[in-house]
């Protein structure tokens, strides 16, 4: 990514998304944030992208072995879930008591 300009995205941690595009798509199953990496614009969800990884044995894991996790994801791929509406959805923000607040433009909620 560019450094001119740093990137606004509409997703945070811990927000319910679905799974829009790639092996994972699934417009019905909301999943959880577990991170944005901002100067990437990848995301890792909950659950989506698992790769196995193999660990030599360490003093924090003394087995080692092969581990299952969670890679990251492009940000476009994902999309915001409205449990109102109970769909994907997109974002606009507004100003609410002089705060920015993002809202849902299915149902017009506001996401905490």
């Amino acid at each position: 990514m560019s450094t001119r300009f740093k990137a606004k995205y509409n997703i945070k941690k811990g927000d319910t998304v679905v799974v829009i595009a790639g092996d994972d798509k699934d417009l019905k199953k909301p999943r959880k944030v577990l991170e944005v990496m901002v100067d990437e614009g990848r995301v890792i969800v909950e659950g989506v992208n698992i790769i196995t990884k193999h660990t030599k044995p360490s003093a924090q894991n003394t087995k080692g072995g092969i581990v299952k996790k969670e890679a990251a994801i492009n940000i476009s791929n994902i999309m915001l879930w409205d449990a109102k509406a109970g769909a994907a959805t997109k974002v606009k923000r507004t100003r609410e008591a002089g705060k920015l607040v993002r809202v849902s433009k299915k149902s017009g909620e506001v996401i905490k």
